[in-house]
């Protein structure tokens, strides 16, 4: 079913300005802008002096001013008057046109193309959905990878953080008491020494 059939009245009003039918929002409120515009102008343009009528058409032309049917329209409207008009008799500059027609053809011509190969459209997602869940996998297994050769690490990081410091306290209280084994081994020689020189001095 077409997108026109499923709008409402209502919609299809909102998005009709000046006798067109926009099919956004958003072109239906430029379109209401310009015919704001169109009007603002009206009310202060004395069409009695056409060089008034020449510089206000002009610098709509220079500043793009009007771009959607709407404007155009009324452009079109103030170029037939200064083209009937005996007093101008500098050359008029053309209306600028901001679409491309034959773009336009195109993308119109392609609903109907997919109404005739719908399937094609389809393959086209299934593939893209394919290729996706493919990259995850590699990506999770990327991942896990990471986590093993980063936990197997003799480095200190952040996830044997605390297994490299426990290691290291043990080798330093190891350390530590094969130390204080030492000291008190020369104590006791020591202290075997001297027991023994005052036993001679005893003597």
């Amino acid at each position: 079913m077409e997108v026109e059939q499923l709008l409402t009245e209502e919609e299809k009003r909102t998005l009709t300005v000046g006798g067109y039918y926009f099919k956004t929002a958003e072109d239906a409120g430029l379109a209401k802008l310009e015919q704001q515009k169109i009007e603002y102008i009206e009310k202060r343009l004395h069409y009695d002096r056409p060089e008034d009528v020449l510089a206000v058409y002009e610098k709509a032309v220079e500043n793009r001013t009007f771009q959607t049917p709407v404007g155009i329209k009324y452009l079109e409207k103030l170029h037939r008057y200064l083209e009937d008009s005996e007093v101008i008799d500098t050359q008029i500059q053309p209306i600028p046109l901001n679409a491309n027609f034959s773009r336009r053809v195109r993308e119109q011509a392609a609903p109907a193309r997919n109404r005739i190969n719908p399937d094609i459209k389809k393959d086209k997602l299934k593939n893209r959905f394919r290729i996706s869940v493919f990259l995850n996998i590699i990506l999770l297994l990327m991942v896990a990878a990471m986590f093993y050769i980063t936990l197997q690490s003799d480095n200190p990081n952040m996830l044997n953080y605390e297994k490299a410091l426990t290691n290291k306290y043990a080798s330093w209280e190891q350390e530590l008491r094969e130390r204080e084994k030492k000291i008190r081994e020369t104590e006791r020689e020591y202290e075997g020494e001297k027991a023994e020189e005052n036993n001679s001095e005893s003597d």
